[in-house]
């Protein structure tokens, strides 16, 4: 065995150990150390996982979905490793790693499922080539880092390309499902789908199709026309049918095509997203439909929750094709000679109705949609980082009821460039105002807040103190707090000091 597999995680592991205390939360330094002594760590590592690696990338939706697919999997039996923390660069995986591995280098698991930037993607299928492949849309986002839309598109094509096994892409985007053209199919990759019911498209335009500001009453109309309740604060009830109009949208009603729907409609889809309303969702698989309580806030982790159950779908299958044809003559000792355990048998067995209970038990990653209790206050987390994702935010999210608080940073995680925010339409906040803007951006989002006419009640851009002044004032009133990467870190440091915030490896 080489030096390197024992020298590198007892290495790794010392400067994780010190990078923690220093910085109070998980950092990618460690990896970066680890990159430069031992450029084969993650590859060698990665290469014990019998059932592969499973790749996650697009621009909304990554950290959410990935928790969603490896949270899956685990409720169906199998180990996972994961990078919990959205440290989503070949380095944060790396860091991420060297808290699982053994000091002789043993990963004790089943399969990876990584979160993977969408540039940062490129340089590690240069390094592991994924068994899965999840690619979930191209929006307009980080517009000094990505450029064009279209730069984004081909940056993930790489992934795709790079993939072994099964590549899952979002029909209803154009620009991911024609990433389907560079798979290699000849070579036995599997291309699947997961796509929306065409009464649900307009909830979720691909950026083509928001082209610039949607105006509210558009989307009070689409509202309308399709009886969906996208209230947070409306009552829920585990017994209400999903086909209840006035709590679930339905399908097929009043809807008009978009110019992506006749392409989409091309490619059957895997796994259907037909209805949604408040914490419910309705899936079509196999030509039969499944309706399930969910945990996750908002309407778009709905859709996330179909691309994850694609992805767990086509490792069921290859696990089926792997392991039950040999299932009555396996014996212990043969087990461990392969390196196939038991709960890989079990986890070949599991059901639809499985994967659809696993996909209900799903809880927040944290920031999106993560709720913090502040002195008897409902705190929501609510990460925003381009116009498509504020939009869709502001629609799950009725300000009605709730105090609102924005949050905008700049710094290179964030994005530099804040233009986008001239293409989110904020009318839906002038019945109710926004009681606190801050971040170092804090005076550019109150200004854009007051050309669509939304009151501010205040501006500090000291997050820490903007953020104790907002939860603390008027208790028991619900909260939400929406915010760009680096200030829902600094939000959640913040509340870390006044109330009980779990540790997501970011630190509190």
């Amino acid at each position: 065995m080489a030096w390197n597999s024992f020298a590198t995680p007892l290495i790794g592991k010392a400067v994780r150990a010190a990078s923690r205390l220093a910085h109070g939360g998980g950092s990618a330094f460690p990896g970066k150390i680890v990159e430069q002594i031992d450029p084969q760590f993650l590859a060698r590592t990665l290469q014990q996982l019998p059932l592969g690696v499973v790749l996650v990338s697009g621009t909304n939706g990554k950290t959410t979905t990935t928790r969603m697919v490896a949270s899956m999997l685990e409720s169906l039996g199998l180990k996972v490793f994961t990078n919990p923390t959205g440290s989503n660069f070949t380095r944060g995986v790396v860091s991420s790693l060297l808290a699982e591995v053994s000091l002789g280098g043993k990963l004790d698991a089943d399969i990876a499922v990584l979160e993977l930037d969408e540039a940062y993607a490129v340089h590690f299928v240069k390094q592991v080539q994924p068994d899965y492949c999840l690619l979930l849309n191209v929006m307009r986002d980080q517009l000094d880092r990505f450029g064009e839309i279209d730069n984004t598109a081909k940056l993930l094509s790489k992934a795709a390309e790079a993939t072994t096994g099964t590549v899952v892409l979002n029909r209803e985007d154009p620009r991911i499902a024609r990433l389907a053209d560079v798979t290699h199919t000849e070579d036995g990759v599997e291309v699947r789908y997961f796509g929306l019911d065409k009464s649900l498209r307009s909830f979720f335009p691909s950026d083509d199709d928001m082209r610039t500001t949607v105006d509210t009453e558009s989307a009070a109309d689409t509202e309308a026309s399709v009886g969906i309740d996208l209230s947070e604060s409306a009552e829920s009830d585990e017994n209400t049918a999903i086909n209840d109009s006035s709590a679930i949208a339905k399908t097929g009603e009043n809807t008009e095509k978009s110019e992506n729907t006749e392409s989409a409609e091309q490619f059957p889809a895997d796994v259907t997203l037909l209805a949604v309303g408040d914490h419910r969702a309705s899936f079509g698989i196999d030509g039969e439909t499944y309706e399930t309580g969910v945990k996750l806030e908002g309407v778009y982790n709905l859709y996330n929750a179909a691309a994850a159950l694609a992805v767990v779908r086509a490792v069921v299958a290859d696990a089926q094709a792997m392991f039950l044809p040999f299932e009555e003559n396996v014996t212990d000792e043969l087990l461990r000679q392969v390196g196939i355990s038991q709960r890989m048998i079990d986890f070949a067995h599991s059901t639809t109705q499985a994967m659809i209970d696993a996909a209900a038990e799903v809880t927040p990653a944290f920031g999106r949609g993560e709720v913090i209790d502040v002195n008897g206050s409902p705190v929501e987390l609510l990460l925003v980082k381009n116009p498509m994702g504020f939009r869709l935010s502001l629609a799950s999210f009725t300000p009605e009821g709730c105090d609102t608080m924005i949050a905008i940073n700049d710094e290179y995680a964030d994005g530099r460039d804040m233009s986008w925010l001239w293409d989110v339409d904020f009318s839906s906040l002038r019945g109710t105002g926004v009681a606190m803007v801050s971040g170092v951006r804090a005076w550019d989002m109150a200004l854009r807040l007051e050309y669509d006419q939304v009151p501010v009640n205040s501006v500090n851009t000291e997050l820490e103190e903007a953020v104790s002044t907002f939860v603390n004032a008027n208790p028991g009133t619900p909260k939400h707090i929406y915010c760009t990467y680096t200030a829902m870190l600094k939000t959640r440091a913040a509340l870390g000091k006044i109330a009980e915030v779990a540790d997501a490896g970011v630190g509190k």
